[in-house]
């Protein structure tokens, strides 16, 4: 993996004005003629995986408003989980006569052909956060370093085991620890972007013994968590706890990719394991879900990223309205996200480690929450 080195490139901005004259178009933009006045009161589809999760009804909303504070009208619509669903939706969007689509896959693989037939109608394509494969009919995505965000899960981890300090520096003479691994959808691209970040970090702690796997489930299809759902990481936690941790071994850590899953955990460690709230493993996490976030100010769940998904409602709303107008958007990476037909180029987001320590920081005084929200 070579996304790290990707970080702070020179953002690649080509910009192609509605006068523009001379300048070619490469497939998956618009052609220049288009104009803002053509743009105008253009319909955009926006699909959303489910509303099982609070940052999905918030990231569908965000992108909603955006749209229509730029003139165009909004067709959100969310699939509940449903692939079938999702595909309908989207059809009946482009029934409807939607110029764009800006889709948050649920599998990133079974899109092909209802794609086909947006590309038939000129209709631009945005994969937002989640990278739409095998069809070279979607022409932008919109995501946060997956990688560092598995990165950074796992920096978590070895932080709240004392095994790195605050500025990064690793601690000698300290373990060895137990730890269980989670990883999230195997449909979900990004998915394999957090576990490779994340054992990529953790691999050295492994090979030496400081961290300890007492399940032995270290490959990714043991970890992986289908559709993210919370009580099937439950379960699983609960199957191991009754495995390896029934004769009094002591469980040290969890690596978590989403909150989601971290509260089925910590259900299962309170319940099947008989950890008092207070003295949990360390639970890493992903998205600063507001129930999380309580969590994590109560001293149960240790940590999740924070992923700013106003920023990235506001780049992917960006990158349709310049599509719209026979623009080229910015993008950031042209080298990393191959859906297997074709490399998408890609706009990629920062993400923060967030603990107990600097939640007001970045999730309050940021204007993300409020106060209330997380009490």
């Amino acid at each position: 993996m070579k996304i790290r080195k990707l970080l702070g490139a020179v953002a690649v901005v080509l910009a192609v004005t509605a006068g523009a004259t001379g300048c070619g178009s490469r497939p998956g933009t618009a052609a220049p003629s288009a104009s803002a006045a053509d743009a105008a009161g253009s319909l955009v589809g926006i699909s959303m995986p489910t509303q099982t999760s609070e940052r999905w009804i918030a990231d569908g909303k965000n992108v909603s408003d955006s749209v229509t504070k730029l003139g165009y009208k909004a067709d959100l619509q969310y699939a509940n989980d449903d692939i079938p669903t999702q595909v309908a939706q989207i059809e009946n969007m482009l029934t409807k006569g939607a110029k764009a689509l800006i889709i948050a896959a649920i599998d990133g693989t079974t899109l092909t052909d209802v794609l086909a037939k947006a590309k038939e109608q000129n209709v631009k394509v945005i994969a937002y956060d989640r990278l739409i494969n095998g069809t070279p009919n979607v022409d932008f995505y919109t995501t946060f370093d997956n990688y560092t965000v598995g990165v950074q899960q796992a920096t978590s981890l070895l932080t709240g085991l004392g095994l790195v300090d605050a500025s990064g520096n690793k601690v000698e003479g300290k373990g060895p620890f137990n730890v269980e691994l989670f990883a999230g959808s195997p449909d979900d691209n990004n998915a394999n972007f957090f576990w490779t970040g994340a054992m990529d970090t953790l691999k050295p702690y492994l090979d030496a013994g400081t961290l300890k796997v007492p399940s032995g489930q270290t490959k990714f299809e043991q970890a992986a968590i289908l559709r993210w759902q919370a009580p099937v990481a439950q379960k699983r936690m609960e199957d191991i706890l009754t495995a390896a941790y029934s004769s009094g071994t002591k469980l040290n850590g969890v690596l978590s990719p989403y909150d989601g899953l971290s509260i089925g955990i910590i259900s299962a460690l309170t319940s099947t394991g008989g950890y008092a709230k207070g003295s949990l493993p360390i639970v890493t996490g992903q998205d600063a879900e507001k129930g999380s976030v309580k969590s994590i100010i109560a001293g149960e769940q240790y940590s999740t990223i924070f992923k700013d998904t106003r920023q990235l409602g506001a780049q992917a709303v960006k990158m349709v309205d310049a599509l719209l107008k026979g623009q080229e958007p910015e993008v950031n990476d042209t080298k990393t996200y191959n859906n297997k037909v074709k490399v998408v180029p890609a706009y990629l987001l920062k993400s923060v480690i967030i603990t107990n320590e600097n939640y007001k920081k970045e999730l309050i005084d940021s204007g993300y929450y409020t106060e209330a929200d997380v009490k």
